[in-house]
């Protein structure tokens, strides 16, 4: 590791760098798909991002010979850690060149950091919760990337596992071709809600119509996002801030929302996926980049799936199927001509079954790593 220098970020310039560095990692590839940059400075500022008052973290950067080259993050979600009863930390953001000697630099800093504190084990790339990129893609390298999703280079897998870190679990994402007709299962499922007066599927057209339910959807994700890995529930402060930060650019079309005796039963939240428009406007909104962005919205044929869940008591009532054949119907009648997965959790066999009920087929896979920290009952 000679040459290799790591300094924590501490000021705003350390922070810049930080942020943009891995525009200078992925300079040759021009189908890399940038962050919002907007969003990347509230998620990284302790005074936005509401999420620092439960994590400790700690955000480096490498240099070699003075040169920048690498960053990783460091955290410990302690609101987590108390819900699973774990003491895990946790690295993420990490972007390196492709030299093993940064990446050592980089994640054996944080390992130490960890025991510092007490963890007994490393995971990752996991951030402050699910909603951030976790893992790190492992396949699919020629597909397309999309927004909120791991978009490393190929070579970073080998780099972390030269560090004896090894699988915890992995992700996938599907591509499914959207459909002429609704399948004949959908159609039988639909019909459900004909004769029953107790179920209502409300459908929007406009973004204001969205508010008043927007809490209460965040509300029953916490509930049903309880056991899935890596999901802190949001506090309401939270709640306010997600819907403030993602409602401008949801499209009401593609959300879908189940009551039951008027109480939201189930929902789902798809978007028309505008990663050309984010790479053509180089992850900026201002001054013109918001329009690269509008113009992709409208024009692409590849509709991306973000979040959805129904009520523990009401699955298995065919809930899911019905808003998935209401999003089938809505993509239709919008010339969608694609549907993308986004991340489904390896053994989530409920969701991967929708999926391949309409013929989807994993494209990519992505792998969130583990590494132990102690060794017979005492720290590495």
């Amino acid at each position: 590791m000679d040459g290799i220098q790591l300094a924590e970020v501490k000021s705003k310039k350390d922070l810049k760098k930080f942020i943009l560095l891995p525009w200078k990692i992925h300079s040759d590839n021009k189908k890399w798909l940038p962050p919002i940059y907007s969003d990347e400075w509230i998620l990284f500022n302790s005074g936005k991002n509401k999420s620092f008052e439960y994590c400790d973290h700690i955000m480096l950067l490498a240099y070699r010979d003075g040169e920048l080259c690498g960053r990783v993050m460091g955290l410990i979600n302690r609101r987590y850690n108390k819900f699973k009863k774990e003491d895990h930390a946790r690295f993420c953001f990490l972007e390196t060149i492709n030299d093993p000697d940064v990446s050592h630099a980089l994640l054996s800093k944080i390992e130490e950091w960890a025991r510092e504190k007490g963890m007994n084990k490393l995971v990752g790339p996991l951030g402050f919760s699910d909603k951030d990129p976790q893992g790190v893609q492992i396949e699919g390298f020629d597909y397309p990337s999309v927004l909120a999703a791991p978009n490393n280079a190929a070579y970073l897998s080998s780099l972390v596992e030269k560090e004896g870190f090894e699988k915890k679990l992995d992700l996938v994402d599907y591509i499914a071709d959207i459909p002429d007709d609704i399948p004949e299962v959908y159609k039988r499922v639909l019909s459900r809600v004909e004769d029953r007066p107790d179920y209502n599927i409300i459908e929007f057209w406009k973004k204001k119509e969205i508010k008043p339910y927007i809490i209460d959807i965040l509300q029953l994700m916490n509930e049903a996002y309880s056991n899935i890995y890596g999901f802190v529930p949001l506090n309401d402060k939270e709640k306010e801030e997600l819907a403030k930060r993602y409602l401008p650019i949801l499209d009401p079309r593609f959300i879908k929302i189940f009551l039951i005796d008027n109480k939201i039963a189930g929902f789902v939240i798809a978007m028309p996926d505008f990663a050309s428009g984010l790479i053509k406007a180089k992850g900026r909104l201002w001054p013109f980049g918001f329009i690269h962005i509008l113009r992709s919205a409208r024009k692409t044929t590849n509709l991306l799936m973000l979040l959805g869940a129904v009520k523990e008591e009401y699955r298995g009532l065919g809930i899911d199927a019905i808003m998935g054949a209401k999003i089938l119907e809505s993509a239709t009648v919008s010339r969608m001509e694609t549907l993308d997965s986004h991340l489904v959790l390896e053994h989530n066999t409920r969701m991967r079954a929708e999926y391949e009920r309409i013929g989807g087929k994993v494209v990519k896979k992505y792998r969130i790593y583990q590494k132990d920290l102690i060794q017979t009952g005492k720290l590495l």
